[in-house]
């Protein structure tokens, strides 16, 4: 991919604040196409919770409310509520599949400082 097209990407993405990596996005395809409903989409969430007061959420959905912005990936749809957007400006969830961690991380430059449950936001 180009810097160009890197850069495209990172626009377009600003939309929904958050960026999958290729890996995520084949991980999250593979999933969705498994379940085999139609018009599922990955939900990521800001929840109230955790030792700073938010916790993220990613789950499967067919819902669009009003003031969701949904990114087209691939194949499927990332879908931000309107809250959550400031939170995730910026982040960007991988998937990783090594004998010594399995599952989806994100890395967001918005938590600044964390604790023991690794939730904080400042």
């Amino acid at each position: 991919m180009s810097a160009t097209q890197q850069a495209e990407e990172v626009k377009d993405n600003a939309k929904v604040g958050v960026v999958l990596t290729e890996a995520a996005a084949a991980k999250v395809k593979a999933l969705i196409e498994q379940e085999g409903e139609e018009g599922l989409r990955l939900r990521v969430e800001v929840s109230p919770g955790g030792c700073s007061g938010l916790r993220y959420g990613l789950y499967f959905d067919t819902d669009v409310r009003e003031g969701d912005t949904v990114q087209d990936y691939d194949g499927f749809g990332v879908v931000v509520d309107k809250m959550s957007i400031p939170y995730l400006i910026g982040a960007s969830i991988d998937f990783a599949d090594r004998i010594d961690a399995q599952g989806f991380t994100i890395d967001n430059p918005n938590a600044q400082g964390s604790c023991a449950c690794g939730d904080s936001f400042h």
